[in-house]
């Protein structure tokens, strides 16, 4: 039972880097690109450039620190403060860092009903954004990445408390 459970959430796990990995290459291409053509518009051709492109640009780095924000917590490379690991012993360590996976999912968590409740005020107020488009779309990445960044830490706090109680040893404590 539980390796069939393993296998999915491995597979779900291998499909979820691929979009996370392509989603941050194409975002960061369509960024560097319009930053580019802004720029040539503005001083080779002399013109005002693209009305809306500015804006999308900011857009596009919201999207890239927040997927870029959930492939953090995919690898455990998210900012980690580790004072404590330098004076307590490892299996301290070990629940400390099972209590701060566990804090970070649930406050993630709740960030992702916010940003929900957020994106319906969007929705129920028909905010706009370049010009015309729906506000919603460009802020529907809130939700999905703060329920994806807490879904992470949920996950890495079920792996690290199975290591904990199995025995098994943890090679990237320090």
């Amino acid at each position: 039972m539980y390796a069939g459970i393993a296998t999915l959430l491995g597979r779900l796990d291998k499909a979820g880097r691929a979009i996370e990995t392509t989603m941050l290459v194409g975002l960061l291409s369509a960024m560097m690109l319009l930053a580019v053509s802004q720029i040539v518009l503005r001083e080779v051709f002399n013109s005002s450039g693209i009305v809306w492109a500015d804006e999308l640009i900011k857009i596009i780095v919201l999207w890239l620190a927040l997927v870029g924000s959930v492939a953090a917590c995919r690898d455990n490379r998210h900012i980690r403060i580790d004072a404590l690991s330098h004076i307590l012993p490892d299996k301290a360590i070990r629940m400390v860092r099972i209590g701060v996976d566990l804090f970070a999912a649930a406050v993630c968590g709740v960030i992702a009903v916010q940003a929900w409740r957020y994106l319906q005020i969007d929705i129920e107020y028909e905010v706009t954004v370049m010009v015309d488009t729906p506000a919603w779309i460009a802020h529907s990445i809130m939700p999905v990445a703060f329920a994806l960044m807490s879904y992470r830490f949920l996950i890495s706090t079920l792996q690290q408390l199975m290591d904990f109680i199995s025995g098994a040893s943890q090679e990237t404590l320090k």
